[in-house]
This record gives C-alpha cells, sequence and structure tokens, in this order.
C-alpha cells in the first residue's frame, strides 16, 4: 500500500488533538499530534508516538521527559502553531499557552483539557516514528471543557452524543 492511501484512510480516524512538549525553558520544543493513548493504569504509562524529524524527538530522548496536553476546543490556535503552520518553531510556539513544569521539568499547558507529566521509560523505533513510553507522575485535569477533535485534516468540535439504540 502506498503511503498518501494510507495516510487518506487515517484521515477518518477521529483523534483527540494533543501537544506533546519537551524542554527547559529557553529551549523547549512541543508538537501537535494525535498518536497518544493509555498504555497502563498499573503503573501509570502512556505512549506517543513522534516522527524522528520532529524537533521535539531528540530533546525527549535528551531530556527524557515530555508532557502531554489534551486541549480543550476552544484552543485550535494552540493546534495550528505546534502543528508547524504559523511558522513558529522552538520556543516561539510557547507564546500560545501558559505553560509551567512539574514533577519531571517537562513543559506543561496550565489551561490544557488535561495534561500528562511523563518520564521516558523507553523508547522502540519503528519506521518513520518512534513509540515514546512515558511513566505519569502528575496530572491535571478540566473537568468542564470538551476536547479538540482532528478529523479529516481538520481540527473539528464534538457534535452531540450519539444515542445509543442497542436491543435485546
Amino acid at each position: 500500500m502506498e503511503a498518501s492511501t494510507y495516510k487518506q484512510l487515517m484521515k477518518h480516524h477521529a483523534g483527540a488533538a494533543v501537544v506533546i512538549a519537551c524542554g527547559e525553558p529557553g529551549a523547549r520544543t512541543g508538537l501537535t499530534a494525535t498518536a497518544f493513548c493509555s498504555l497502563s493504569d498499573s503503573p501509570p504509562t502512556v505512549l506517543v508516538c513522534v516522527n524522528k524529524g520532529a524537533s521535539a524527538h531528540p530533546v525527549i530522548a535528551q531530556t527524557r521527559s515530555f508532557s502531554v496536553n489534551v486541549l480543550r476546543n476552544d484552543q485550535t490556535a494552540v493546534a495550528a502553531c505546534f502543528a508547524g503552520q504559523t511558522g513558529l518553531k522552538g520556543e516561539q510556539r510557547f507564546r500560545e499557552g501558559d505553560w509551567s513544569v512539574q514533577q519531571t521539568g517537562a513543559p506543561v499547558m496550565r489551561q490544557a483539557l488535561a495534561s500528562l507529566d511523563c518520564e521516558l521509560l523507553q523508547a522502540h523505533d519503528h519506521g518513520t516514528h518512534t513509540v515514546f513510553i512515558g511513566l505519569v507522575h502528575a496530572v491535571r485535569s478540566d473537568e468542564t471543557s470538551d476536547p479538540l477533535i482532528y478529523f479529516r485534516g481538520g481540527f473539528n468540535r464534538l457534535g452531540a452524543p450519539a444515542e445509543s439504540a442497542c436491543t435485546a
């Protein structure tokens, strides 16, 4: 299968837009991604998939930490900035949002829907990407907002909840 065909197909998979951030103040970087999921709750771990060409890739490997910031549905500008759509790079991208640090020293976005502060446990190379497995040390969440969703090549809000129609 050609990569372009596969990419077109994967646009039909809706996913939460997240910003993966890493680095120390003055040398921070990050990217918008949808390749993030929970791995286990014992111990609490997540996995993120990062392209080897992304500026965050070597920083995660070097600092051995990263954060995952699940974006709210009103944070399209943050998503676009960290996706490289504004031309900003590295530390410049952190002009969007209010950033702090928690236990690992990775940048964490204060007003994200949810933030996970992670220590890098393992890295597995696969094709163009590396799967980074992170041990979650601290979390923060906003119980009142909805997520920003990436679907069919664009950022979207959730629609009305689907009705359950299961019958016996």
